[in-house]
Order: C-alpha cells, then sequence, then structure tokens
C-alpha cells in the first residue's frame, strides 16, 4: 500500500488555521504579484490569487480590488475588468495546465456558500477526467498533484504579461 501525505492542509481541514488579519483579497502594499500572500495579480480595479486550499490544482480566486459584498455593487467599469480577467484567467489556465474543463463560480452570501462573504470573488477550478476520487468522499480529503509554489511560478509569468499589458 502506498501513502500520500498532503500535511500542508492539515491545519485547514482541522480548522486550525490561524484567522487572517485584514481581508484575503486585499494584501498589503502595493505590488503586483507576491508567492507570499499567493498574489498573481493585482490593479486598480482586479485582483487574482491562487486559492492556498484548492479544490484542485490551479484553483484561482478573482476578485474586484474594491471591497464590496454582491456583483449588484460593482461599477461598470469594475464589472467589465472583473469579467475580461476571468477571461484572461480561464486562457491562462487552459493553455499551461491543459485542464478538461473549468468551473467557474461566485457565491454571493453566506448562506449561498460564501466562505468570504463580505468581499465578492469568483473561483476559477481547472478540472479533468477522474481528477477527484474516493479520498474527497471518504476522508473530505483531496489530492493536490502540484505544490502551490510550482503552481505560482509555473502561472506567474502569464499574470506578469498581464500587467504589463496594462501599463
Amino acid at each position: 500500500m502506498k501513502t500520500l501525505w498532503n500535511p500542508w492542509r492539515m491545519e485547514h481541514v482541522t480548522g486550525q488555521t490561524p484567522p487572517l488579519k485584514g481581508c484575503l483579497f486585499e494584501p498589503e502594499g502595493s505590488a503586483p504579484q507576491d508567492i507570499k500572500t499567493l498574489l498573481l495579480y493585482r490593479d486598480a480595479d482586479v485582483i487574482v490569487l491562487l486559492n492556498k486550499y484548492p479544490y484542485a490544482n490551479g484553483h484561482l480566486l478573482v476578485a474586484p480590488t474594491r471591497h464590496v459584498s454582491c456583483i449588484t455593487m460593482l461599477s461598470a467599469q469594475e464589472n467589465n475588468e472583473l469579467m475580461q480577467m476571468i477571461q484572461s484567467c480561464a486562457a491562462i489556465i487552459k493553455e499551461n495546465l491543459n485542464p478538461a474543463g473549468l468551473n467557474i463560480g461566485c457565491n454571493i452570501g453566506a448562506c449561498a456558500g460564501a466562505g468570504i462573504a463580505d468581499h465578492l470573488h469568483f473561483h476559477i477550478i481547472p478540472r479533468w477526467e477522474g481528477d477527484h476520487n474516493f479520498m474527497t468522499t471518504l476522508a473530505e480529503v483531496r489530492s493536490i498533484p502540484q505544490h502551490i509554489d510550482a503552481t505560482f511560478n509555473l502561472l506567474s509569468p502569464y499574470f506578469t504579461n498581464l500587467i504589463s499589458d496594462k501599463k
């Protein structure tokens, strides 16, 4: 029998993750990228993060930079920039991770499943045939095949290009 170890997830699975100071979608500073916070992209309207506790390898979080809880609170410009970034993220993931499909979604409000209900955000989750197996069903544990730092390093140059294109 082989053993699959994912110890980096244990704090999250058991609810022992230290509380985050401030908002996940508002990392300190103004840097457009930061591996420490898994920040792939930031500009005046949009932020893109790798999910620290992903459902699948390459799971991205895309949010407006402004702290709002509902899509109805976005300006037309914020809405356009957010949707354009979701489209760019989907293209980057498809080109570099080669998933068979993508889940793209947004939960508005805690009762709808939003883990962080006070800052609107979208999930972009790459999917492959058979990517989750019995472990998710039986043990509520997901197996992620690539270390998150490696995923960051793989995707980061493409978001750097987006940053450069904005200038």
